[in-house]
């Protein structure tokens, strides 16, 4: 009966559009265990207070949902229908990851594992959880338990056949489902994701302190960015597609093809200077229905602040001198920031003139330096 409905399940999942099924058990593993452990001990959370706080149930599903005996665990590919790694020299433009070129992933998928875990709770009249990204599930150790993927040596999830492209989502039910035979590392001994790394946030192969990480930086992180990683952000501004882009696996990745995670033109290479005048109306509006909203608008345009001093495109400094006034600390420090690196001593002597005297804020004073 088991194989039966599993079967019966991953055909129903391949309806919804999922590209991928696998079944393990809720105890988890002491690998997972380990791995967080070791993540958490050596603070590489950053500001991700809930990671620690979520400890005691994050290291296995049934730690969250006692009665919960099975995670099936379901994939979506959104391989991309460009090469990310192109526009990092195009210093005019921001880019933006990958995965929010699109509407936002965890509502599409959320549908889609509600639908399947509705079917699936009245035809077996057992309990369902459905959960994408947002509680304290190990997703990615769960779907190497179950066989869809390993995580690489930059700890995101690999699929031989999907590449590193893959959304995850999982059902928890107090079925108890046949596990599948969980994937093996196929990383062998390429480093193109630890090497590629422009801030070296991979302390060691299967490592990552997020502290360092663009991603991190650019959507979780809240305050300013230390000034020691700015200049290797380059253009990026929300999210990194760097360690993922040069996976040798993405040759046997196909583009996705749910419609609704289709890059929308608009997002593939936006104009910093634009970027820079949005106020939050005009932020809200542009990132309608895309994960970028989660960032808010001021911390991304202290994002756009950064590639723009990043750019050395000298007129794009009147973009930087315009948010000198504006209303967000973090805005104005990194407007003073760009501006240090796109003028000469003089011009910025004298930006520095008309406007610091104006200035009372401790962070952003420290930006413009000592008289």
């Amino acid at each position: 009966m088991s194989n039966l409905l599993q079967t019966e399940i991953t055909n129903r999942a391949t309806a919804e559009g999922f590209n991928a099924v696998g079944f393990a058990k809720s105890s988890g593993s002491e690998a997972q265990t380990k791995g967080l452990r070791a993540f958490l001990e050596n603070k590489y959370y950053g500001d991700m207070l809930w990671l620690p706080d979520t400890a005691d149930r994050r290291h296995a599903p049934n730690a969250m949902w006692s009665e919960a005996k099975t995670a099936i665990v379901l994939a979506l590919n959104y391989g991309p229908e460009i090469d990310p790694i192109p526009r990092l020299e195009e210093t005019k433009i921001g880019v933006i990851s990958v995965y929010a070129l699109g509407h936002d992933y965890h509502d599409l998928i959320k549908k889609k594992l509600k639908r399947l875990a509705r079917w699936l709770a009245e035809t077996q009249s057992c309990q369902v959880k459905v959960f994408v990204d947002t509680a304290p599930l190990m997703e990615k150790p769960l779907a190497q338990t179950a066989g869809i993927g390993w995580q690489g040596k930059h700890t995101n999830l690999v699929s031989r056949e999907h590449g590193s492209w893959l959304f995850l989502g999982t059902i928890l039910t107090d079925l108890e489902l046949e596990p599948d035979a969980p994937e093996t590392d196929h990383c062998g001994n390429c480093q193109a994701c630890l090497d590629i790394c422009p801030t070296n946030a991979f302390p060691a192969p299967y490592q990552l302190n997020a502290r360092r990480c663009i991603s991190y930086l650019t959507i979780e992180h809240k305050g300013h960015i230390s000034a020691d990683l700015r200049p290797d952000m380059g253009n990026h501004i929300f999210g990194c597609d760097d360690c993922l882009a040069v996976c040798p696996w993405n040759k046997f990745a196909s583009e996705g093809r749910e419609a609704k995670l289709a890059a929308r033109d608009h997002l593939i290479s936006p104009d910093l200077a634009h970027l820079a005048g949005l106020d939050d109306a005009a932020f809200r509006a542009l990132f309608q229905a895309s994960p970028v909203k989660r960032a808010g608008r001021d911390r991304f345009i202290r994002n756009v602040l950064i590639a723009i001093g990043n750019s050395g495109e000298i007129e794009l400094a009147a973009q930087a001198e315009n948010l000198l006034c504006d209303a967000s600390t973090l805005v104005r420090a990194m407007a003073v920031w760009a501006l240090l690196q796109l003028l000469d001593e003089q011009a910025f002597g004298a930006v520095r003139k008309k406007h610091r005297a104006d200035e009372n804020d401790p962070a952003v004073l420290a930006e413009w330096g000592s008289d």
